[in-house]
């Protein structure tokens, strides 16, 4: 499929002013794309919080507290709810704390690798106009990233092994996306609890779009200097991308045990 064409099918989603570059597209034509651009009824927030204390599938931040529902799916286990820790180059959707509440916060590709190690040295110095080290390390190098202790930034191996869990990128997006919120009746099944919620994403010219139509999350493997992979879940496609964007621009985070 060419460039052209993808850009149509996904509505200029991608090739639009988010600045992604797609490494991986369907080319099987099986988007279920609609001309409507109406919302779905339902509405997804973030849970109330889960209580380590009686709950073995929940997580406690010890840096600000906040807690996490995890879901273990094939050999991994995964953060349930998108990250909502502040730091640097982190952000609410629309300058919002409401959509910090409701879809955790959207991260600079360098805030999420935590480029400036605070937290750990594997991603330290990665951001815009450098060449990270990281793919020098070899794959099996966790990076930390922005992440609490314990847990990691994945990297596109380890997305595509949930990929794998979950039936294949093919079906992917169907089996990880939430149940409601998403545009145009879009919504997943969430059949592996993962909860994947439509938070758009914030743009390096500091502009938002494409909350409730798109799902953005960081990995921790570098394209070139300027551009990192992200996995991206669209509500007109039951697949799951792993695609190539500008560093700058503001995703999600889910973090993978170690």
């Amino acid at each position: 499929m060419t460039v052209a064409i993808s850009c149509l099918l996904f509505v200029l989603v991608a090739c639009g002013d988010d600045n992604s570059d797609f490494a991986t597209r369907p080319s099987d034509g099986s988007s279920s794309l609609s001309s409507s651009s109406a919302k779905s009824s339902g509405s997804v927030y973030r849970s109330g919080p889960c209580k380590v204390e009686t709950d073995e599938n929940c997580f406690k931040d010890d840096r600000d507290g906040q807690t996490y529902k995890t879901v273990k799916i094939g050999d991994q286990v995964w953060m349930a709810e998108n990250l909502n820790f502040e730091t640097d180059k982190s952000f609410c959707y629309n300058d919002s704390v409401e959509y910090c509440e409701k879809f955790g916060r959207l991260y600079t590709w360098a805030a999420a690798m935590d480029s400036v190690g605070t937290w750990s040295a594997n991603g330290k110095g990665c951001g815009e106009g450098v060449t990270c080290n990281v793919a020098s390390m070899g794959s099996a190098t966790l990076v930390r990233g922005v992440c609490p202790e314990g847990w990691h930034l994945p990297d596109t191996t380890e997305w595509s092994t949930l990929f794998t869990a979950v039936g294949g990128s093919s079906v992917a997006g169907t089996k990880l996306k939430s149940t409601s919120g998403w545009y145009n009746s879009g919504n997943g099944t969430d059949a592996f609890s993962f909860s994947a919620l439509p938070a758009g994403n914030r743009n390096s010219n500091g502009n938002y779009s494409h909350e409730g139509d798109n799902a953005f999350f960081w990995s921790s493997t570098e394209f070139n200097s300027n551009r990192a992979y992200h996995m991206n879940l669209y509500y007109g496609y039951d697949g799951a991308l792993l695609d190539y964007s500008n560093e700058g621009n503001g995703y999600s985070v889910r973090c993978l045990q170690d």
